[in-house]
């Protein structure tokens, strides 16, 4: 198999959403997610960080995050572990609609990856909050992880991501609703 047909070169490579219905409106959920300083409190990896460039949760802005990912997290895997920095743009931001970021290489070029929440009023004084995820080509930290891997081992890597994936969108949703809910 040459490395052009290799499972990492499919595209998208990810792309997942979940959703999950929060007593607040549009606004009150805008506020809080385009807030990536906030971050900590419901993602599973991103420790908060701030904002290095432009105005805080504007279009084009940069945020620099301060990671952190257990020894636990597909664990056979070849990834970076401890705290790690990462640089993404802001590429949407329509209040009470929609917020999205891509992330960026370390010399701040875009990626296909893009992580977003989208807002829809379900009336009653209730929202839907949709958390989603859309790797079109490789990242370049996805190739370092399975530059050294069989094809086996990438395919596997993919499907164990997958399901690390889905699991964070999960616990995210869950955590900004109980953040939510408790003000």
């Amino acid at each position: 198999m040459t490395t052009e047909e290799s499972v990492i070169n499919n595209s998208p490579l990810f792309e997942l959403d979940a959703r999950i219905q929060v007593s607040a409106s549009p606004a009150e959920i805008y506020a809080v997610v385009s807030d990536l300083t906030r971050s900590k409190e419901w993602s599973p990896e991103c420790m908060g960080g701030e904002w290095i460039s432009g105005p805080p949760s504007a279009v084009g802005s940069v945020f620099r995050g301060e990671n952190l990912r257990g020894e636990d997290v597909v664990g056979w895997a070849p990834l970076v572990r401890g705290t790690w920095h990462t640089e993404a743009r802001v590429v949407a931001a329509e209040p009470g609609r929609t917020f999205r970021w891509m992330m960026l290489t370390h010399a701040r070029e875009d990626q296909e990856s893009i992580w977003g929440f989208d807002i829809e009023d379900a009336g009653d004084g209730t929202s839907w909050l949709i958390h989603h995820f859309r790797m079109g080509r490789a990242t370049a930290g996805i190739h370092k992880i399975v530059e050294t891997l069989d094809e086996g081992a990438r395919k596997r890597f993919v499907y164990d991501w997958t399901a690390k994936l889905e699991q964070d969108l999960d616990d995210t949703l869950s955590r900004i609703r109980n953040v939510i809910e408790k003000n």
